[in-house]
């Protein structure tokens, strides 16, 4: 390993160990609903209910009381087998005005990002993002400055996360009619580029946006994400201290994370791992970024989002098909 890229590593390696860690969430889940087929997407409504996709079935459920309950099915919204189909969910912060719910789906042909109120056929906002096999991102998420952010993976093109007129492997942010936020960096929906497959987006209580990202073969990323820059794929994956790029925050051999979603949570930031089969928990003190720490290592399998619900606990989705699927709920 090159010298430059050892020093990077143990600077991240010191950054941790200084930072101040916070509780865990230590207390065992219980199950919240089961029976489920890779459940990817949630967002809870106004009344504490839950939205939850389905990516295969292409099925929203309603969660309430423990009982899953089908609300529809987005015809449009196909499986290509891999990591595509139904998957990232956002609920309108004007939800009892507007009643609108948001949806990232793969077609036939592209990934889209659509509105729609339950029940009515979706109406697309962003077509044309580009559909793979696999790595097709699919988080959505509305941010403290009242905008949508979609996370979009390179669709196993590497060379499209480094095009910035490309939409897969970026970070958009994007207004609730689909257009560019006026003062993005480039004039269009592009918030951030050089992602390879990110799956999960959060922020902490000082608005600070953070990214869950898979690596390929060495290296998963925690990244904070700034608008207009450069997180290095394919030309650099982990920490590589080159100027160009922003360097993760925090990296992870692949075979112990894989990250899919990421939440804020009680001051620390939690990170799904599918091949890692863990959720790995991560102090955060002034957007620093504590010592990491598994928990729940194999007794969930893998392990697909994290998302604070409004009763103050932690929900987490398995993904672990073609066996049945579960939501987890977990106290801190």
């Amino acid at each position: 390993m090159p010298v430059a890229r050892l020093a990077a590593l143990a600077a991240v390696t010191l950054g941790l160990l200084a930072a101040t860690p916070a509780q865990a969430a230590t207390r065992p889940p219980t199950e919240v609903t089961g029976g489920l087929a890779v459940p990817w997407g949630v967002g809870f409504l106004p009344d504490g209910s839950a939205l939850v996709t389905e990516r295969d079935t292409a099925r929203i459920l309603s969660i309430r009381g423990g009982k899953a309950t089908e609300v529809q099915k987005i015809a449009d919204a196909q499986p290509t087998g891999g990591h595509g189909g139904l998957l990232g969910l956002a609920v309108s912060p004007n939800y009892q005005r507007d009643r609108t719910v948001f949806v990232y789906y793969s077609t036939k042909t592209d990934n889209r990002i659509a509105k729609l109120r339950l029940g009515r056929p979706p109406a697309p906002l962003v077509t044309g993002i580009p559909l793979g096999v696999k790595r097709n991102g699919g988080r959505l998420a509305f941010g403290p400055d009242g905008h949508l952010y979609a996370t979009t993976g390179d669709t196993a093109r590497p060379e499209l996360a480094q095009d910035p007129k490309s939409l897969a492997g970026k970070v958009l942010r994007l207004t609730a009619t689909g257009k560019p936020v006026l003062g993005n960096p480039f004039g269009t929906l592009v918030y951030s580029y050089g992602h390879r497959d990110p799956q999960g987006l959060t922020w902490d209580r000082d608005g600070r946006l953070f990214l869950a990202e898979a690596g390929d073969t060495q290296w998963d990323e925690l990244n904070r994400v700034l608008p207009g820059r450069n997180y290095g794929w394919p030309l650099c994956e982990g920490t590589c201290g080159d100027p160009r790029f922003v360097d993760p925050l925090v990296v992870w051999r692949t075979e112990e994370a894989t990250p899919s979603d990421i939440a804020y949570y009680q001051g620390s930031l939690y990170v799904a791992g599918l091949v890692g089969q863990r959720l790995w928990q991560v102090p955060l003190r002034d957007g620093r970024t504590g010592t990491p720490k598994a928990l729940y290592h194999k007794e969930f399998g893998r392990l697909r989002t994290v998302e604070p619900a409004p009763d103050g606990s932690l929900w987490i989705t398995t993904s672990n098909a073609p066996a049945p699927d579960r939501i987890l709920r977990s106290e801190g």
